[in-house]
């Protein structure tokens, strides 16, 4: 008796579709440009959710000054997921869209074709993986970048013309003033701090002691951020508080990488007296940048400190940041960092007398004196988690914890110490 056959019938195999996604971008955040780009972003995600056979991917976009660049973020997350495999299809509306560089643009391109990614430029109708897309795009790409080159040489033209008739062009904003299309104006609570920072410099106060004070009254920066000793010094020796402008301080090395240069003769500078309402007089002015260069003068006799075995070693577990060395009235010791430059609001923190911990350290490592070589080769780090107390985290894996008692005053002064305390009190008296 014959057997039975039967036939298997296979589960059809349904398509794969393909996966699209598309790349958008303006040049910058007017809201003309950030409808343009709410429209763009609207256009393509209907384009490809209509397409029969196609999966949409989503729409990456970038609101960007320029097209040269290539950590615009939305054209990285899209190159990140092209290179996972995520995307078969690239759609962008024009090759200045996608890059105004030339070689960024063929790199690019390049790669994404040894993926199997085809890039669809529309206003051109090109598809990289075609057999004459790559000439293509080398041709078109470079009168995109010639165009970004002639946009960029006619605005430094405009800009350096600007300058030499004394015009402020490209001022956006500056602390003690606001700067609207109405002129500029002086900000009366900005000033009186602008006018504190010189009479404080002036009278002998040091940048970390205002820089401290001012975070501590919560005075904000234009773009936020802490006070710190550079900001101090900036604004000393900004010229535009005394209401004149030294124009074309500094300019773009070329209109590729678009770099900020310091301008050292490379162009011509042009001063441009009363320009606006002034906050500090010019005698106040000159005097803060006679201090300014006494101290750059003994910053440069100073000699330079060699880098303590200590730097880097010992930690703050409250804030994450390491002990730095600080010098007070002939006494070296170690203390953190945020605590020395914001104060203890933001962080506690007991000075360490280096000597003390120097004397710690051999303790802890068994020897009679310390010895800095042995510290670097069995020390991995110090964290100091309460007043008087440190954690020894050692290269072979143990923990030491050790305690250490503060000098008595007396103890700890030496004699030109009090003679130096001794002075300072005298001198309080006479004034």
């Amino acid at each position: 008796m014959p057997g039975i056959i039967r036939k298997i019938e296979h589960p059809q195999r349904l398509e794969r579709r393909t996966r699209v996604a598309a790349y958008a971008r303006v040049s910058s955040g007017k809201d003309a440009m950030l409808h343009s780009l709410s429209a763009q972003v609207s256009y393509y995600s209907a384009f490809i959710q209509q397409h029969p056979g196609w999966q949409y991917c989503g729409v990456y976009a970038d609101e960007a000054l320029t097209g040269t660049k290539e950590d615009r973020d939305g054209f990285q997350r899209l190159l990140t997921d092209c290179r996972n495999g995520q995307v078969d299809i690239v759609i962008t509306k024009s090759i200045s869209r996608f890059a105004r560089n030339t070689v960024t643009l063929l790199e690019t391109v390049r790669e994404l074709k040894a993926l199997g990614v085809d890039v669809f430029f529309e206003e051109q109708d090109i598809h990289s993986l075609s057999t004459d897309g790559e000439l293509m795009l080398t041709i078109l790409a470079s009168y995109a970048q010639e165009e970004s080159l002639s946009a960029s040489e006619n605005q430094k033209w405009w800009v350096r013309k600007s300058f030499e008739n004394g015009e402020l062009v490209n001022w956006r904003f500056m602390f003690g003033y606001t700067i609207s299309k109405d002129g500029i104006q002086i900000n009366p609570s900005e000033a009186t701090v602008v006018q504190e920072i010189f009479q404080r410099a002036l009278a002998g106060e040091t940048f970390g002691a205002i820089c401290r004070d001012l975070n501590a009254r919560g005075i904000q920066r234009p773009f936020d951020g802490p006070w710190d000793h550079r900001r101090i010094r900036a604004l000393l020796e900004n010229e535009k508080y005394t209401g004149n402008a030294l124009l074309q301080k500094r300019y773009r090395n070329n209109h590729l990488e678009k770099k900020l240069c310091h301008n050292c003769g490379e162009l011509p500078k042009y001063y441009a007296t009363e320009s606006h309402p002034a906050i500090i007089d010019a005698t106040t002015f000159q005097a803060a940048q006679d201090l300014l260069t006494r101290l750059s003068e003994q910053t440069a006799h100073r000699a330079k400190p060699q880098l303590s075995e200590f730097a880097g070693m010992i930690l703050c577990p409250h804030c994450g940041k390491a002990y730095k060395r600080v010098t007070s009235n002939g006494s070296v010791g170690w203390n953190c960092r945020t605590y020395q430059e914001k104060g203890k609001r933001f962080c506690r923190g007991k000075k360490i007398p280096e000597d003390t911990l120097k004397v710690v350290c051999a303790d802890v490592l068994s020897l009679e004196t310390y010895n800095a070589d042995v510290f670097m080769t069995q020390v991995e780090s110090i964290v100091v988690p309460d007043d008087n107390r440190l954690c020894f985290h050692l290269k072979d894996g143990h923990l030491i914890e050790h305690t250490w008692a503060d000098r008595s005053r007396a103890d700890s002064w030496q004699p030109d110490m009090k003679e130096s305390a001794r002075q300072r009190m005298l001198n309080r008296r006479h004034h």
